[in-house]
């Protein structure tokens, strides 16, 4: 497949591409209405506005919040508020509307003259004056969100204004950190990707150019001193020597985006033949079942290859952002659709979890397993068991929010000589050669139907991806079947291309049998072996305590199938069993008090009376009582 121009591309897909009623597109729809209201309110409530009001207003009033890089969580939530004001009006708009304009004219009026803005730095009572702690003083980091969050402003609402601020901020970067700057770049990656997108706005070079930069000056050993040691910033070594991903798992797959982002406007098939490498074995030895990434709690960061303990998974919904990002990134570099496959696996899972099925509560980090007597080392809110409304450090949730604002932009993308696309969910797309509506309830059921709405009087290609564990798809054209490889389950590089003078009315149907599987691990990750979990299609499923008759430690996993349809009477607070699946269990005794056992001595066989119990989709749990939870089952 030819790589697409991702100059033109990252400017058109959230005009082309409308989500309907699908998964996604509820999910967005709950965006709309739930989460990212709520975090207008969080923002307010935890003075992170208040923070602009004191510079830019001089109320002499003290910085609040724990971090330097609480600006973003006014971007972030910008960002996703340009995104949900251009789509239709709703009731919650007008309090959206008023943080934004409220937010806007905050940014304006606290710019200092340079064009540097950071509201932890600025002001007469700051004790860290600015550019004196690039490791941990955020600035780059907050400047990288204003520009996403400006350019959602100007692309989706016509609006400039934080663009100006954006451009004056970098326009002061590019001189203090350009070619005859200070060769130094910011503790957490994010704005090398940002810069790009400026670039690609804007068509300034030295904005790509400044990206590079920073891209290549990172494992010079700025911060060998640094807290936490220098792989934790990814600064241990030069990013094209690496083999593997290391260190903060946000920060680094933040750098391989941005390094993406700079490969693909260089033209530099070297540095995206090493970023693919470190794709691969990230997905291979360092990725959970999930798609969540980062093993390590003190950290937050990747652990060694098939160093992947459930119930300490970190996982963190940032990380599973900065993944999908990096993956959609590669995407357009190489036409992969196996790098599409675990963007979906994450999508559907290690992120999805992190919000709850009303979109209000949230989760920052994703773990596998929940054990009965957890408690997380941490003081738990009795009012907040599970997930929780807001935090400290709330990186995650306006993160979510504004990527839930803009999964239109990842899934069908126009190439050369048709329409791709990359994702299957419902949804309308309007391409210059070819306009379709996707009807589908993916990832629920397996039928895609796509139907011809407008297509050019010359042959067009439209291509789908067939999912890696679709072993069986079926594909039929105005119910005649496609003579295709695809049919005996061996796509071309997963992908399937539909040639045609393609007529309106036409229906393309494409069918992917789903059946719930029991998979392994690889033998490697001790975490797991002699386990299983259940999977149907993209999603993970897993087994909550609220279902099973006995804890969840103690069950045998034999079998696992479709579950039948939910009866009518179930309770409303239990719409997470509409989509469960059956596993049939038995219970293996209790083991002795003994902590450790001979490994000769002949244990009480498991009992013969097996039993069936639900397991709901991974990323819907915890949406009930508190209690146990376990993806990998005991099997033997």
């Amino acid at each position: 497949m030819m790589r697409n121009d991702a100059r033109t591309g990252a400017q058109q897909r959230a005009a082309r591409v409308a989500l309907t009623d699908g998964l996604l597109g509820r999910w967005q729809q709950r965006n709309t209405t739930a989460t990212l209201p709520h975090a207008v309110e969080q923002v307010r409530a935890s003075g992170v506005l208040d923070n602009f009001h004191r510079i830019a207003e001089q109320t002499g009033e003290p910085f609040r919040g724990g971090y330097p890089f609480m600006d973003t969580d006014v971007y972030k939530t910008l960002e996703a508020a340009a995104y949900e004001l251009a789509r239709d009006a709703t009731p919650e708009d007008a309090a959206v509307r008023a943080f934004y304009e409220e937010a806007v004219s905050l940014i304006e009026r606290a710019q200092a003259d340079d064009g540097y803005l950071s509201t932890f730095h600025q002001g007469p009572d700051t004790t860290v004056a600015p550019w004196t702690d690039l490791a941990g003083g955020h600035e780059l980091y907050n400047l990288g969100h204003l520009i996403q969050g400006a350019l959602a402003a100007t692309r989706e609402l016509g609006d400039d204004r934080l663009l100006v601020v954006a451009r004056r901020f970098a326009d002061l970067v590019v001189d203090r950190f350009g070619e005859h700057g200070r060769a130094e770049y910011c503790g957490h990656p994010q704005i090398e990707t940002a810069l790009v997108e400026l670039y690609r706005e804007t068509g300034h070079e030295p904005y790509l150019r400044q990206a590079e930069l920073f891209v290549e000056r990172r494992g010079s050993g700025l911060f060998a001193t640094a807290p936490f040691g220098p792989a934790y910033y990814a600064d241990h070594a030069p990013l094209r020597d690496l083999d593997t991903v290391t260190g903060h798992a946000v920060r680094m797959v933040y750098l391989a985006a941005g390094a993406t982002d700079v490969a693909i406007e260089r033209g530099d098939a070297a540095r995206i033949d090493h970023l693919l490498r470190l794709w691969d074995d990230m997905v291979r030895t360092k990725s959970y079942v999930t798609g969540g990434i980062g093993s390590r709690h003190s950290d937050e960061a990747f652990g060694d290859r098939y160093e992947l303990p459930s119930e300490r998974a970190y996982a963190e919904t940032c990380a599973a952002i900065g993944t999908m990002r990096w993956g959609w990134q590669l995407f357009l570099a190489t036409g992969s659709a196996a790098v599409l496959d675990h963007v979906e696996r994450v999508l559907y899972n290690g992120f999805a979890a992190g919000v709850s099925l009303d979109g209000t509560r949230f989760f920052y980090d994703n773990p596998l397993q929940r054990r009965p007597d957890h408690t997380d080392g941490r003081q738990v809110d009795p009012a907040e068991p599970l997930r929780r409304r807001w935090f400290g450090c709330a990186c995650c949730p306006p993160n979510a929010a504004r990527w839930i604002s803009a999964l239109q932009d990842h899934v069908a993308v126009e190439t050369p000589d048709g329409l791709t696309i990359a994702l299957l969910t419902a949804c309308h797309v309007r391409s210059a050669s070819l306009s379709v509506d996707v009807v589908t309830d993916y990832p629920w059921d397996g039928r895609v139907t796509v139907r011809v709405l407008a297509a050019r009087d010359e042959p067009s290609t439209l291509t789908l991806r067939i999912p890696g564990w679709a072993t069986t798809p079926r594909v039929t054209v105005d119910r005649e079947p496609v003579d295709s490889d695809v049919v005996d389950g061996t796509a071309p590089d997963g992908w399937l291309h539909l040639t045609n003078v393609w007529r309106p009315g036409q229906e393309i149907v494409l069918d992917l049998p789903m059946r719930p599987v029991l998979v392994v691990s690889h033998p490697a990750v001790d975490a797991t072996r002699e386990a299983v979990a259940a999977v149907r299609g993209p999603v993970v499923h897993c087994l909550e305590q609220a279902d099973s008759p006995a804890p969840v430690d103690e069950l045998v996993v034999h079998a696992v199938g479709e579950a039948p349809p939910p009866s009518d009477d179930l309770p409303p607070d239990v719409p997470v069993l509409r989509h469960a699946l059956t596993a049939h269990v038995s219970r293996r005794p209790a083991p002795s008090d003994d902590p450790y056992p001979a490994a000769n001595r002949t244990e009480p066989p498991p009992s013969s009376t097996t039993t069936q119990v639900p397991l709901v989709p991974y990323h819907l749990w915890a949406n009930r009582e508190p209690g146990a939870m376990r993806v990998w089952l005991r099997h033997t």
